[in-house]
């Protein structure tokens, strides 16, 4: 088996080099939790803690999570109601 100036298989590198580019990537979460965040303002609802996280290891950027965070009783309970009547519909 072959390595590239990695040490990664030639499988490995062609898998890499599929994947979207980090910065795409990032931007894709970034995106997605601002496009979350501006839905639940227009719900009335504000989640303290969203934020994004990165997952991965040194090499391999993994990609990235939408991290909804914790959030009191009352939150969790008007997210659940505006869910709830959404999916009604």
């Amino acid at each position: 088996m072959s390595l590239d100036i990695y040490g990664n298989s030639e499988r490995s590198s062609a898998m890499a080099m599929e994947r979207q580019p980090v910065v795409t990537r990032f931007k894709e979460v970034m995106d997605a939790r601002d496009a979350l965040a501006a839905a639940l303002r227009q719900a009335g609802i504000q989640l303290p803690a969203l934020d994004i996280r990165a997952t991965g290891r040194t090499g391999d950027p993994g990609y990235g999570l939408v991290d909804l965070g914790v959030c009191a009783a009352p939150v969790a309970l008007a997210l659940a109601s505006v869910i709830a009547r959404g999916a009604a519909r």
